[in-house]
């Protein structure tokens, strides 16, 4: 029986994928076989010896300590693709709302209140504070092409946008053009972030590349807060080089500054969302645990398996793939074990070897992180 533990609340049709013949799920468990988390933070938590893989039911790993648990042979799995729907239907909402500055003008209504017959007058006088350009014919530049990127990009398109992109793992996939980032900056009216949160992209929005783009430019970030430099950001819309920036990850200055639009990380929120991200992230636990098998890992090699073996001996390595399968099947021969498949790949510096013999081996060769026998 395989123990899971749950860091947040996750979402009961997830939970019952999970076969109850062969696993428990709880919020107590002390040594779970896996854990599955949305957003709580695992930074500090001490993980058990038992404990054999993460699932996060989302997209972005931050909250999770990646090369801590690479080095303690823990597979780290996310659900791409999972929440993009939710995400891109608010960024579409996003893209009006930064035009017609909506937000704000259902603040200003409420402040009519008691005004009586006069208030009809005065919505009339005040509306123009209020106006806004249409995003037909605009051009809006996506940074990242991922699994909202995309979506963005058709149903942007449909509504009349004309749209362009930066995506350096892009080319040959997609009929998007593409273009360098300092490109989208110069030629966009509207940019919206879907990039990953790295040393190479962390504060890609800042006082020296908001200078690079139009007069009026306007922001939306649904991705990570820290791709734009707070300061930057709210001294370009004082200053009226940036029209509006909308985000879900907002930063104290940034509440209450002129042009920006705040909402409380609701990309991913909503019914539909977290069922899906439940669902794949149980899905993704059930077949490592009971299988071997890697789908939508962030620090190991997906897999290809096949579907029945009588003893499956898994290894987590940082050696070359090919290098120590080759070992692994010298220690595997030499206790008597015929080989029926053999399965190694790399994922940058983390190693995967996967055998299918008739029966157990000694696997504990030099190199191995964890080895796990199914």
């Amino acid at each position: 029986m395989f123990e899971i533990l749950t860091l947040n609340k996750i979402s009961k049709n997830g939970l019952d994928r999970l076969d109850s013949a062969k696993f428990t799920c709880s919020d107590s468990a002390e040594n779970p076989d896996a854990i599955l988390v949305r957003s709580a933070s695992m930074h500090e938590m001490e993980l058990s010896e038992k404990t054999v893989a993460i699932a996060r039911a989302g997209a972005g790993v931050n909250n999770i300590p990646i090369p801590a648990c690479s080095d303690k042979g823990v597979v780290v799995f996310n659900t791409p693709g999972a929440n993009a729907n939710a995400v891109k239907e608010l960024v579409l909402c996003s893209l009006f709302m930064a035009s017609r500055k909506v937000a704000a003008s259902l603040d200003w209504c409420k402040t009519l209140k008691g005004e009586g017959d006069n208030v009809g007058k005065l919505v009339e006088k005040g509306k123009s504070n209020f106006a806004g350009p249409e995003i037909l014919g605009k051009t809006l530049g996506i940074v990242g092409l991922g699994a909202i990127g995309a979506l963005v990009a058709r149903d942007a398109k449909a509504l009349g946008m004309d749209i362009i992109a930066y995506d350096p793992f892009a080319q040959g996939k997609t009929d998007i053009e593409l273009v360098e980032l300092d490109e989208l900056f110069a030629k966009s009216d509207y940019i919206t972030l879907h990039a990953p949160l790295n040393d190479g992209t962390r504060g890609m929005i800042n006082a020296e590349t908001i200078a690079k783009m139009k007069d009026g430019v306007r922001i939306l970030n649904f991705a990570r807060g820290e791709l734009v430099a707070s300061k930057d950001i709210v001294d370009a819309l004082a200053s009226g080089k940036a029209g509006a920036y909308i985000t879900d990850f907002p930063t104290d200055e940034q509440l209450g500054a002129e042009g920006v639009t705040a909402l409380p990380h609701l990309g991913a929120s909503t019914p539909e969302s977290e069922e899906n991200c439940a669902m794949m992230a149980a899905d993704e636990v059930s077949a490592y645990l009971l299988r071997g098998e890697i789908k939508n890992s962030v620090n190991l090699p997906n897999t290809c398996l096949a579907e029945s073996f009588a003893v499956r001996t898994c290894i987590i390595h940082k050696e070359n793939a090919d290098d120590f399968a080759a070992k692994a099947e010298v220690a595997a021969k030499a206790d008597g074990a015929n080989v029926a498949a053999i399965f190694t790949a790399n994922k940058k510096d983390m190693g995967y070897t996967v055998i299918d013999t008739d029966k157990p081996f000694n696997a504990e060769i030099d190199g191995a992180i964890r080895v796990r026998v199914i």
